[in-house]
């Protein structure tokens, strides 16, 4: 999408992510979210850096995530005051540090290097893989690996920035179900988790899908993000449990839930239904879901995009 925008038109976007109504609908405030991600300037990073006095984890953890993935430094001061701020959710301070990550700034491994302690553990283990990823960018095989991109007439399958460099060279023959379990290191697990998705097979699925016995909430929720982007059917049942289990991380769950909304087969609705709507579901779990149904009834309508924030609220600001 193209950064030329009104003024008016960015107005219009700030409203809706900010909420300044107070009647827009948590999944139109994403759609706006996406929607100035898209444009990646400066002036959208000042906008959704307002996002952060919300009181939704749900919609922070992605403020972040936008941030990092727009990839511009001008978003670093606000990501550290994320990660610095011990009161926050820890799932946003996590989402602050992997963005700092993505934006790969070497002048910024010092501020990751104070949360190695962090008594959250996500946190602590962000902030390790953040590094790992910023000393990657910067050596010989990332320069080399990123001019190759650059250069390349493909467009890649996948154009997230990944928190760890797929690295196949860390799995041998075909995938198998500990293939990320036994590597001692988080940067060597996310290497290879990151490496199976690529694979992509129901095997590497398979082999993603082990790591949801793992006991690091983290991780677990890294392989269902990786799920969402592999939009494959055969992950629906592991994804389902996942939700469904009240006893994981909500971290987790939440993760798990908009995968399934990307993935969009019938029998995920009315799950993801149920839990919008339980008494007993927690906060960002249920709002997960409330993202995950808007995207599964976009995934099986005639939409041409997702992030079309643009259109609605231009819509919305036309006179009748």
């Amino acid at each position: 999408m193209s950064d030329a925008v009104s003024p008016r038109e960015l107005s219009a976007l700030r409203a809706a992510l900010l909420n300044t109504s107070g009647t827009v609908p948590l999944h139109d405030r994403f759609r706006a979210l996406f929607t100035l991600k898209s444009l990646k300037n400066d002036d959208a990073v000042k906008i959704i850096s307002e996002g952060f006095a919300d009181h939704s984890a749900l919609l922070k953890h992605e403020l972040a995530y936008c941030l990092g993935q727009m990839k511009l430094v001008s978003a670093l001061p606000v990501l550290q005051s994320v990660l610095e701020n011990l009161d926050e959710d820890p799932m946003v301070r996590h989402e602050a540090a992997e963005a700092i990550g993505a934006i790969s700034s070497p002048d910024f491994k010092v501020v990751l290097t104070k949360y190695l302690a962090d008594p959250n553990r996500s946190v602590r283990e962000t902030c390790e893989i953040a590094l790992a990823k910023i000393e990657w960018d910067n050596s010989e095989e990332g320069r080399q690996h990123l001019a190759s991109k650059e250069s390349s007439d493909q467009t890649p399958t996948y154009t997230s920035i990944d928190p760890a460099p797929p690295s196949s060279k860390l799995l041998s023959g075909q995938p198998k179900p500990d293939d990320c379990l036994n590597l001692q290191s988080s940067p060597s697990r996310y290497r290879a988790m990151f490496a199976l998705r690529n694979i992509g097979t129901p095997a590497a699925v398979d082999a993603l899908a082990a790591g949801f016995s793992d006991d690091s909430a983290l991780f677990k929720h890294e392989i269902a993000f990786v799920f969402g982007q592999l939009l494959s059917a055969h992950s629906v049942p592991s994804l389902l449990n996942v939700l469904q289990d009240a006893s994981e991380s909500d971290m987790v769950r939440h993760e798990a839930a908009e995968a399934l909304g990307g993935i969009a087969t019938p029998e995920v609705l009315p799950h993801l239904k149920e839990w919008m709507t339980r008494e007993d579901s927690p906060r960002v779990v249920r709002e997960s879901c409330q993202i995950a149904v808007d995207m599964w009834e976009y995934e099986n309508s005639g939409q041409f995009q997702y992030a079309n924030g643009l259109e609605s609220v231009m819509i919305e600001a036309t006179p009748a």
